[in-house]
């Protein structure tokens, strides 16, 4: 509530609140009785407890099951894994839930009533049908649930009410305002970015890295083994993507363990930091980092990592700009799945904290050899949900109508080949580093 009241205080006078559209992450798991109240708390995609189970899925080819009807490779963390493991481990908590729920449909129901989810959003729980975009019987089948214990899909721009009068009042906005269902987080950035065809891509960098491409139809035989496909909110549009693993998580914990002035305060740290970047080359003098997540472009690869080739003369920027192009050395090895497969990257934007740096884009720029688009609105997956609402309400007659209404400005980053050939080695040796994790 104090989200939607910070909202409607911001709202200019005289402006009306028409509708508040979702645009939520996926991945997070909400056991919950029938009217919405938790049975056990949230599991997020962070949560590794159900990596037993995964483990035996692919040794098994259960995995390569689900991935054919899901277009996910169950990971630990996942809907689907953490149901199968609520059963097994928490079996109280597994006979008491009633439903289970994303973010989406969690704050839909909260909000009008309506545990409504879309495509997207029920993708990700590994539990749907990616041709259809509805929940598939044997998926739930062995999390061993029914569809009825999942919301009812609904198409992105469909509205699925009013705001319930209590929540209307709490958050002091209009009860008339309507509440359309939107998407997840990246599906609904790639609409307001505009990415509706093949080539365009999309790198968000948070906590994870994630990269994100469009597909034009569910087929998987095209898609590399190790990457996921998903719906768009974009009608007749699928997205192709694949977790790089916590990259930003990585470089986070390197700061806060050894980082230039972090006794200072975040902003300081980071400021110091940068400072001391730009005392650093290309390569780090032969200092490779694998992140402590693993990588991700390994079958089987351990979750584990480290640096490699560590000297006495190594300084802490020198590590921390290790990190920061092992996460682009892990882009480039998907990038060029994808253009094994046929999918090739054109050029990419690239949202999330990493924008912030002034040397993380140049970094990821010059490794994989694509032009780079930043910009500076902040709320893609928002813009993008809010353009579903638009065309909801009739405001717009189309999607590239509502695109056309909040053009986005782009500054690019282009590519530059002075440190080929420092890249090219470190590349090799990140190759190596990694294939040495496989099981």
């Amino acid at each position: 509530m104090g989200v939607l009241r910070a909202v409607a205080r911001d709202v200019p006078p005289g402006t009306r609140v028409r509708a508040i559209a979702l645009a939520t992450q996926g991945g997070t798991l909400l056991p919950c009785l029938a009217d919405g109240r938790p049975t056990y708390r949230a599991i997020t995609w962070l949560d590794q407890r159900s990596q037993d189970l995964v483990a035996r899925w692919r040794a098994e080819g259960v995995a390569d099951r689900v991935r054919l009807v899901s277009g996910w490779s169950p990971q630990p963390g996942l809907p689907l894994p953490s149901i199968a493991w609520l059963r097994q481990a928490r079996p109280e908590v597994f006979a008491a839930t009633e439903r289970y729920l994303s973010v989406n449909d969690f704050l839909a129901q909260r909000l009008t009533g309506c545990p409504a989810t879309n495509p997207s959003m029920a993708g990700e729980m590994l539990l749907a049908d990616v041709a259809t975009g509805q929940w598939n019987e044997e998926l739930c089948g062995l999390g061993g649930i029914g569809p009825d214990h999942l919301s009812t899909i609904l198409p992105s721009e469909a509205p699925l009410g009013r705001l319930l009068p209590e929540v209307a009042s709490l958050a002091k906005l209009d009860p008339g305002t309507v509440v359309f269902n939107g998407g997840q987080d990246h599906a609904c950035e790639a609409l307001a970015l505009g990415m509706r065809s093949r080539g365009a891509g999309l790198l968000a960098c948070g906590t994870a890295w994630v990269i994100n491409g469009v597909a034009e139809s569910p087929s998987l035989d095209a898609i590399p083994a190790n990457m996921d496909l998903n719906h768009h909110v974009a009608p007749g549009r699928w997205i192709v993507s694949q977790l790089l693993g916590g990259l930003g998580a990585c470089l986070e914990w390197w700061l806060n363990q050894c980082g230039p002035g972090q006794a200072a305060g975040r902003e300081a740290a980071w400021a110091s930091f940068d400072k001391a970047l730009a005392g650093t080359a290309a390569g780090c003098a032969g200092l490779v980092y694998l992140p402590q997540t693993g990588p991700r472009q390994v079958p089987n690869a351990a979750h584990r990592g480290g640096f490699a080739g560590l000297r006495l003369d190594h300084t802490s920027a020198d590590m921390g700009r290790a990190i920061m192009e092992a996460a682009a050395y892990e882009l480039k090895w998907a990038l060029e799945r994808l253009s094994e497969a046929g999918r090739a990257i054109d050029g990419m934007w690239m949202i999330g904290g990493a924008t912030k740096s002034p040397f993380w884009p140049q970094i990821v720029a010059d490794i994989t050899g694509l032009p780079l688009f930043l910009t500076q609105y902040a709320h893609g997956p928002a813009l993008g949900a809010a353009i579903l609402a638009g065309v909801g309400l009739g405001l717009f007659d189309s999607v590239e109508t509502g695109l056309a209404s909040f053009p986005l400005s782009a500054r690019t980053i282009e590519p530059g080949g002075a440190h080929a050939p420092a890249y090219d080695r470190q590349y090799a040796a990140y190759q190596r580093m990694a294939r040495g994790l496989a099981a």
